[in-house]
């Protein structure tokens, strides 16, 4: 209990956390993180400025992990990785 309750409390304090990934797919969208995390689209919150973009594999991409790490908002594609 006294090790769930500790990470509650480190989980709590940061929200959320940035990220990097490129496109390994696009139809559907799939962006992978760290070269061992393959997120498809049910993972990936897409704001209305990105929801239009045209992907193209390899393209990079600014991630916000979700506490929790079922969700990651994809920011924007990144210009200069």
């Amino acid at each position: 209990m006294i090790k769930k309750a500790a990470v509650a409390a480190v989980d709590a304090k940061s929200p959320v956390q940035v990220m990097y990934g490129s496109v390994t797919n696009t139809q559907p969208l799939e962006i992978t993180v760290e070269q061992r995390l393959a997120l498809a689209e049910p993972f990936l919150v897409l704001p209305e400025s990105v929801v239009n973009k045209v992907w193209t594999v390899g393209d990079h991409v600014l991630l916000l992990r979700v506490q929790g790490g079922d969700s990651f908002v994809v920011l924007d594609r990144l210009v200069n990785p």
